[in-house]
């Protein structure tokens, strides 16, 4: 039992045998038990469940996400207010997204996850939506791109991008370099259909042309009778989506077997057809294709060039994109946000703690919109070039604190 020694309280005349005295005696066991409770919860460990595909044909961006936020962590002792972090990774395998929700359900249930982050792709965002919302736990999106997401439960997230957001930038730029006709080509889910209607309302709003439009499967798609559509549309330029990594690889292989680049037809695309990772599969193939992301391996930064080197330190094998950018910062967004809580991961508090947070990324400045808690950046369009033996996307022109243009449409 907690023993009174001499104390402050006996100095109060007229309160030893009072009402208030006996309340303030009362409270000492409960305040000093509160304490201890709340000293115990801040040295339970994090538990962070990370839905990535980590098998399959989108591999990759597992890999990449998860360099990137073993990488933040690694920097931070593996400790957030005071909480040793620890990272739960299920395999989702892809666009499967019954096995997104199970996987999500057992770090939830199993697991005690308090945090859900990852979501390669938008299949799996969308499947694990509701249990966020059921479950009132945060869900960092780190890849998948559909504008929509974020509107399907008030405890999403989102670091990486929309596909709005990345393709009106390059349909802007296009309409003022003087392309005029314009075939589009995108994958057929969530995220083309948004990069497609993006780039048709811009382009067209500032007196572009689309000559022709087709969608994709998702899956192994056979772009020959399509490439030769696009030949047979005589376009000035082809705008590009697909999911990127062997589909972009194949893609570019056709396009010069059937002699597009020879008939004079541009790509313009948004910029994960180039990203870092299938660059070098690309080689000379993808030199002078003009794009828009919101991260690329070259940006002059301070920030970026100790994230580069960083990167390389600990993963000499592969070069930093944009997915493992969003992996780091969606590390940063959960350690600033239990800075502003205290440690606490509860949704609702969570949420109001990280609404408007801002930071300088490796990619530049990025905020979380207070409305929509999807990111506000600078988007930035960008040449292929070799730089010093190594292809690479330079920047050439940006647009700064650019919102996600698919929201403002609703």
């Amino acid at each position: 039992m907690f023993k009174l020694q001499a104390n402050p309280i006996k100095n109060f005349r007229g309160l030893k045998s009072g009402f208030l005295y006996s309340l303030m005696v009362g409270l000492i066991p409960f305040i000093c038990g509160s304490l201890q409770i709340t000293s115990a919860h801040a040295a339970e460990p994090l538990k962070i469940g990370l839905v990535l595909p980590m098998t399959g044909p989108f591999s990759a961006y597992g890999k990449q996400i998860e360099h990137g936020a073993r990488l933040y962590l690694a920097e931070h002792g593996d400790t957030f207010s005071g909480r040793k972090v620890e990272l739960i990774i299920r395999d989702d395998t892809g666009v499967a997204p019954e096995i997104s929700k199970r996987v999500a359900q057992e770090m939830v249930v199993n697991d005690k996850v308090e945090l859900l982050a990852g979501f390669g792709l938008t299949p799996s965002a969308f499947a694990v939506a509701p249990i966020a919302t059921q479950a009132k736990i945060p869900m960092i999106v780190m890849n998948a791109a559909t504008s929509s997401i974020t509107t399907q439960s008030n405890y999403i997230l989102r670091v990486s991008h929309t596909l709005p957001q990345i393709t009106a930038p390059i349909a802007s730029w296009a309409a003022k370099n003087k392309i005029k006709r314009v075939f589009t080509l995108v994958a057929d889910f969530g995220p083309g259909h948004d990069a497609e209607n993006q780039f048709k309302k811009t382009f067209t709003a500032l007196g572009g042309e689309i000559v022709g439009e087709v969608r994709t499967p998702v899956k192994n798609p056979d772009f020959a009778p399509f490439l030769q559509r696009i030949r047979d549309a005589k376009p000035e330029a082809v705008f590009l989506f697909v999911p990127p990594g062997d589909q972009t690889v194949a893609f570019m292989k056709g396009f010069v077997e059937r002699g597009l680049d020879k008939a004079n037809i541009r790509i313009i695309a948004t910029g994960d057809l180039t990203e870092e990772d299938v660059l070098d599969s690309l080689g000379s193939g993808a030199a002078g294709i003009v794009n828009s992301l919101q991260y690329a391996e070259v940006h002059p930064s301070p920030e970026n060039k100790a994230y580069v080197a960083a990167y390389y330190k600990s993963y000499p094998k592969d070069r930093p994109n944009y997915m493992s950018v969003s992996g780091y910062d969606g590390m940063q967004l959960i350690a600033k946000t239990l800075e502003k809580t205290g440690g606490q991961t509860g949704g609702d508090v969570f949420m109001a703690a990280a609404k408007g947070l801002s930071w300088v990324s490796p990619r530049g400045p990025i905020s979380i919109d207070p409305q929509t808690r999807d990111i506000i950046q600078t988007i930035y369009i960008r040449k292929v070039q070799n730089v010093s033996g190594k292809w690479q996307n330079v920047e050439f022109e940006s647009v700064p604190n650019f919102k996600d243009p698919g929201k403002e449409a609703n």
